[in-house]
């Protein structure tokens, strides 16, 4: 099967919207499975999603003495399900309620003596419905999911780069499924004022562990324009942040989410989208650790001290 697709995918936000909220929950699902299994790390970097050649993954997850690992195939539209000890279970990822996918993944799981027992209740969103009452949410477009895939791995490329550029503490490329956004932050090494939570749904103490230390932090998400959103924040914001100029023109800081927000669609049409993104991404990091006074001598490398050749 032919999994190519084309560098920066242009996929309507209204109309893949049932499948993207679908598969919102469906993440969140696979999600709660890493979170039950895996041992806590700073910032909840333990629980996150990592995208893949072929789709989004837990990576290898413990359990007991095996260890499992569980992938959404966005070309093949399976879920993959392969342990240590030999077995395999997939499954269909077609149109079905996230009650019947929530059933058949704690089944497989069951099947290859990988019990899993988790809260079933999603986060972060306002109308919370349990996994295994949810019948609301039931479409999938194997189209819509493909060029999802194909917009995360545009993203995950270009933060990839951008991650490359900082050497002080910093998160991987990851995909967190709370809110449903890849994302990459960057930390300047002191800690921050406890952070009031405040998410739909979520205790106060997750934010509070999750914003423990000063930061910048950058992303995509599927909402928010046309075709999606790349946002930058920092917590906590510093004087000035907001007011200050970055790049390209279609950038702007939106106060309703304290975030510098740049469309999707202005990148995937730019005549260099990925030099257009790191412009982003680079000055509303500048704009952070400007107005943060942050020790950015220590914290960013200098090229020519790279190893070569590669």
């Amino acid at each position: 099967m032919d999994s190519r697709i084309e560098d920066w995918p242009a996929l309507a936000v209204d109309e893949w919207t049932p499948t993207r909220d679908t598969l919102h929950m469906w993440t969140q699902v696979i999600g709660k499975i890493r979170l039950e299994r895996t041992p806590m790390v700073n910032h909840w970097w333990q629980v996150s999603l990592h995208v893949t050649p072929r789709g989004l993954t837990t990576t290898a997850t413990p359990h007991g003495r095996e260890l499992f690992e569980v992938e959404f195939d966005f070309v093949a539209h399976q879920l993959l399900i392969r342990s240590t000890a030999g077995g395999q279970k997939s499954l269909r990822l077609e149109s079905k309620p996230v009650a019947e996918f929530y059933r058949e993944v704690l089944d497989a799981l069951q099947q290859l003596d990988l019990p899993v027992s988790v809260r079933p209740v999603p986060v972060e969103v306002p109308r919370a419905i349990p996994f295994d009452q949810d019948h609301e949410h039931c479409s999938y477009v194997p189209e819509h999911a493909r060029r999802f895939w194909g917009q995360l791995v545009a993203a995950h490329r270009v933060l990839g780069e951008f991650r490359s550029r900082f050497v002080g503490k910093s998160s991987p490329v990851h995909f967190f499924w709370g809110a449903m956004d890849l994302a990459l932050t960057r930390f300047s090494g002191r800690e921050a004022p406890r952070h009031p939570g405040g998410a739909p749904n979520c205790g106060d103490w997750v934010m509070v562990e999750g914003y423990s230390h000063e930061l910048s932090s950058c992303g995509f998400w599927p909402g928010g324009s046309a075709e999606g959103t790349f946002y930058a924040y920092a917590y906590p914001e510093p004087d000035g942040y907001a007011q200050a100029p970055v790049r390209p023109a279609a950038a702007r800081y939106d106060a309703s989410l304290g975030e510098h927000v740049l469309p999707y669609a202005d990148v995937r049409t730019a005549e260099d989208p990925e030099g257009t993104l790191l412009d982003f991404l680079q000055s509303t990091y500048e704009a952070a650790a400007d107005a943060g006074s942050w020790d950015r001598r220590s914290l960013e490398d200098v090229p020519e001290r790279r190893a070569a050749p590669r």
